[in-house]
């Protein structure tokens, strides 16, 4: 399996907590979610963190079969018109996103 994430370092900002949630909630999501091949869509919100100095508010992680499936992907006209709906979340935050594809094994919990 692989995972492709998007996080997204810095801070939302002021007083903006709550459209920048309900923008990727509403408008994101629905398209994250479309990606051909996507197997598992996860958006994570920062609660706490042993460093402060490097927030992460928010980490979107798709899981894919194979690396051409991500490729497939990121080809697709849902991608283009999640970086055009992403434009507004920018507007609400300072930081920027980092973009990595991990290669993803899953072990069950010892019971």
């Amino acid at each position: 399996m692989f995972v492709r994430c998007a996080f997204f370092k810095g801070k939302i900002k002021p007083g903006m907590d709550e459209a920048f949630h309900a923008h990727w909630r509403e408008n994101l999501v629905p398209l994250w979610g479309a990606f051909p091949k996507l197997l598992e869509l996860r958006v994570m919100r920062e609660v706490e963190s042993d460093d402060p100095e490097s927030p992460f508010p928010l980490v979107m992680a798709m899981k894919f079969e194979t690396r051409d499936d991500i490729e497939e992907a990121l080809a697709s006209p849902t991608r283009w018109a999640s970086k055009e709906t992403s434009k507004k979340l920018f507007e609400m935050f300072d930081g920027h996103v980092i973009h990595t594809v991990f290669a993803a094994d899953q072990f069950d919990p010892i019971a």
